[in-house]
């Protein structure tokens, strides 16, 4: 397979420059991931601690096989609301006892690990890739249930949660659920509807309505072990299957689990001892543009994460603004489609569409690189199609039945998204680079289409136009797009699967390969590859 060739000059401004506008982002990034570890804060992982129990990040420790990696997902959500940064979950793809699992994790330190709308979306979005992908889910079960102020967003969508439970059952997908505390009202059906359930002695609360409510409702004085208790689950009602002494003894029988369920992968196995890059992943930080409006040759990331920067492309010379062509990641072939200057003409949605079609005939994973502006616009391609060849690469990416895995580099505006197989698109991953932009096109553009509507307006009805307020007007869409289109803002609303170091992109690609490969890989029959 042909060798990519790197032309960066690590000794230039601009490479210097770049590196440094990168470095400035990743930090702003790593203060808000220590925001969402730190929980609650130091007095409520005191108190809790005081309490006999283990924080959520050291039980997921324990959890997992040692050395083992853990792929954290949707580490930034509810960043910029009223809620803890993280939403109160901790969710991620990580290894136990061999088995690589979807693992959800309440984090009790924070409101008691009640469930708001930004935990409530994260746990479904995980739930649905450990569907879509046929991972195990381990659920390390402690929450005081539905954050009540915000009910009214929650209670009718958290049905999907045992909806997805009582599916991933069905699929013979294994779900445990290993209770440290409180597992009240409707996440009581938590362990109730999965597989295996686990309860620790003294620690467990298992019940529809806790105490209070039954005083209320009924009367009853009832006392919480006998109520819901982890020996009253395992003696008498039975909801309970092991119980456990304490939360190591959990975790030990979780593993336990795990290690006899007989699970197999589907998808093939990766080719072994793959070849690491020939170039520094370090030099993506050099690389990537500092302003997005300047492009970069996603070639050199390629060359900094392929195996052996080994890439086989496809049609160099035509649509040149796509690149696409044929590589693998740790051992797993993938086709790789990576916007080179932003825009997508009719040549760029001809190539890539054809692209996909050859990737389903071979049942190769797909590998979307985003940074682009959207198809292109203008009289001349108007009548050259680009609708009809736009919405051609979009149908190809709706029916491509092959995984899809898609990074958002710089920027993802317009349906340019969309063909680059965006959220809406269902990737069975997809995550952003810290400096990365989303929006239905780039601030200055959309507050200027605003600025040019209104004129038109005053025009055709004869009233004068007033220039400082449209200054002002714009210079307030413009902010309002610019922080709404930050990869912060985009992320803490699960609009992606979390925000990644540049440099990690060759081990976060693996990681999700591996993931995606639990299930079967196979592209759609019934089509041959169509000339456009």
């Amino acid at each position: 397979m042909p060798v990519l060739r790197s032309l960066v000059d690590t000794s230039s401004e601009t490479y210097q420059a770049n590196r440094a506008a990168q470095l400035a982002v990743l930090d702003q990034l790593t203060e808000q991931l220590e925001l969402a570890i730190a929980g609650g804060g130091e007095r409520y992982t005191q108190r809790h601690r005081d309490r006999g129990k283990l924080p959520v990040r050291e039980r997921l420790e324990l959890l997992l096989d040692p050395d083992s990696p853990f792929l954290e997902l949707s580490a930034l959500a509810a960043w910029g609301t009223e809620f803890t940064v993280g939403a109160t979950v901790v969710t991620g793809i990580g290894v136990v006892s061999g088995v690589e699992c979807v693992v959800i994790g309440h984090d009790p330190t924070v409101r008691g690990g009640a469930m708001n709308p930004y935990s409530l979306k994260k746990t479904l979005r995980a739930l649905e890739i450990a569907r879509v992908n046929r991972l195990p889910v381990i659920n390390l079960v402690e929450s005081g249930g539905a954050d009540l102020p915000t009910q009214a967003e929650l209670f009718v969508p958290a049905g999907r949660i045992f909806h997805e439970l009582t599916e991933l059952s069905a699929m013979a997908i294994p779900t445990i659920a290993l209770v440290f505390g409180n597992s009240t009202a409707g996440g009581a059906y938590v362990p109730g509807m999965c597989d295996y359930a686990v309860l620790v002695d003294r620690q467990a609360k298992v019940f529809l309505g806790g105490p209070p409510l039954v005083k209320m409702a009924t009367g009853e004085d009832a006392d919480d072990e006998a109520l819901g208790g982890a020996e009253m689950h395992s003696r008498v009602s039975g909801l309970s299957d092991h119980f456990a002494a304490d939360e190591h003894d959990a975790i030990r029988i979780g593993r336990e689990i795990m290690a006899r369920i007989n699970w197999r992968k589907l998808g093939p196995a990766p080719a072994l001892d793959p070849t690491p890059p020939r170039y520094d992943p370090e030099e993506i930080l050099g690389i990537v543009s500092a302003d997005i409006k300047v492009p970069f040759d996603p070639r050199e990331i390629l060359a900094r994460t392929v195996d052996g920067s080994e890439f086989d492309e496809y049609k160099p010379l035509y649509g040149t603004s796509l690149v696409t062509g044929w590589a693998q990641v740790h051992g797993y072939p993938v086709g790789v489609l990576a916007n080179h200057r932003g825009v997508l003409f009719s040549e760029e949605a001809k190539k890539a569409s054809e692209f996909i079609l050859l990737a389903n005939q071979t049942d190769t994973p797909l590998i979307f690189l985003q940074n682009t502006t959207g198809y292109m616009v203008g009289t001349e391609y108007e009548q050259g199609g680009i609708i009809k060849d736009g919405a051609k690469m979009i149908n190809a990416v709706t029916n491509s039945a092959v995984p899809h895995l898609t990074i958002n580099m710089a920027s993802s505006f317009g349906a340019g998204n969309y063909g680059m197989s965006g959220r809406a698109y269902d990737p069975r991953l997809m995550f952003a680079w810290p400096g990365a932009k989303l929006a239905v096109m780039g601030a200055a553009q959309l507050a200027g289409v605003l600025s040019i509507v209104g004129r038109a307006s005053a025009a055709s009805t004869g009233r004068p136009f007033d220039e400082e307020a449209d200054k002002k007007r714009t210079a307030a869409i413009e902010a309002q797009i610019e922080a709404e289109s930050h990869a912060f803002y985009v992320t803490a609303r699960l609009y992606d699967d979390g925000i990644i170091d540049p440099r990690d992109t060759r081990t976060v690609l693996g990681m999700s390969l591996s993931a995606v490969h639990s299930n079967t890989v196979a592209g759609r029959r019934g089509f041959g590859v169509f000339r456009m």
